[in-house]
């Protein structure tokens, strides 16, 4: 099994509707934090990337299946799993757990894009600096 990359989040009243229950379109800015955490983890944060090696990842798919709901003061830990990455595009896969219990998978294919907003190649160092993440 691959590693994961592991990221703490708590679960703040501006994440949760009146009831005390995280938005469920809060998840997808969790498991997007977490994967920036992971990038960082590589040796790159997003700002740097763009500047240094003229790309940027935008999502092509997500896949989410809500299984429970985390609530207020929740912590919880989104666990990200690189499944694939080619010259163009990574796919992730991201769970958010509350303790053991899982409460959201998600899929997530990015594409690499650059300045011009354009596919282009992933760089090989950022290439190797995930895998190296992910072994």
């Amino acid at each position: 099994m691959k590693s994961a990359h592991t990221f703490p989040i708590r679960v703040y009243y501006e994440d949760t509707d009146a009831a005390g229950i995280v938005y469920y379109a809060n998840y997808l800015k969790f498991a997007e934090r977490a994967r920036t955490e992971a990038l960082r983890m590589a040796g790159f944060d997003q700002s740097e990337l763009i500047k240094m090696q003229g790309v940027g990842f935008v999502v092509r798919k997500c896949v989410c299946e809500f299984l429970k709901s985390a609530m207020l003061d929740d912590l919880l830990t989104i666990e990200t799993r690189l499944h694939d990455i080619s010259k163009v595009s990574m796919t992730m896969q991201q769970t958010v757990r509350r303790g053991k219990e899982t409460l959201v998978t998600l899929d997530v294919k990015l594409a690499i894009i650059g300045k011009d907003m354009k596919l282009a190649r992933l760089p090989e160092v950022v290439k190797k600096a995930m895998l190296k993440v992910f072994r």
